[in-house]
């Protein structure tokens, strides 16, 4: 409590992660944080003080030594088992999403992947079928192909659609901007 108070002091924004053995606080703020963070690295309870991370840390990994297990339809992503994901990358039609669905399976993978939603540089580009892709997923399930889905979500305002429709949600990285993906 101190610590985030410290930080709020110098008009930061604190986003913490509490496990088991220990709590890996976020600073998150514009501008020189040296300041605060020589204050913070001074307090007995801090046991280390890191200003540069990479880019896309994963922060879980810091405070926990368990694998991070994910259960989607009866399959475990990150266990033991090497899982599959694969499929078209986006969905086009019915009958592609069915045949693919159909080849993913056949081939051994637990999951199919499609893109209901397409980025692209040009708005003539083909954009995907949006919720209309989404609801072939569930043509998918009514043929009896037990397979997870895994689609992207390009926006905030699209997660609760895309969930409905999806088991995993892929976060779409917002610079990506490539006709390939």
């Amino acid at each position: 409590m101190r610590v985030t108070n410290q930080v709020n002091h110098f008009g930061y924004k604190v986003h913490s992660i509490e496990g088991e053995e220990r709590v890996v606080i976020g600073v998150v703020g514009v501008g020189d944080v040296t300041a605060c963070l020589e204050s913070i690295e001074a307090m007995p309870q801090v046991e280390n003080v890191d200003a540069h991370f990479p880019r896309h840390t994963n922060l879980s990994a810091r405070i926990s030594q368990e694998k991070t297990l994910i259960r989607v339809n009866g399959t475990v992503i990150g266990g033991d088992e090497f899982v599959v994901i694969a499929g078209p990358c986006s969905v086009e039609s019915e009958e592609q999403i069915l045949r693919s669905a159909e080849g993913v399976a056949k081939a051994g993978a637990k999951l199919l992947r499609g893109g209901a939603f397409k980025p692209r540089t040009s708005p003539y580009d083909f954009q995907g079928m949006e919720e209309e892709g989404l609801k072939l997923f569930s043509k998918r399930r009514r043929k009896r192909l037990v397979l997870g889905i895994v689609t992207e979500v390009m926006s905030d305002r699209d997660v609760d659609l895309v969930a409905y429709y999806a088991d995993v949600l892929q976060i779409a990285r917002a610079t990506c901007r490539t006709s390939c993906c």
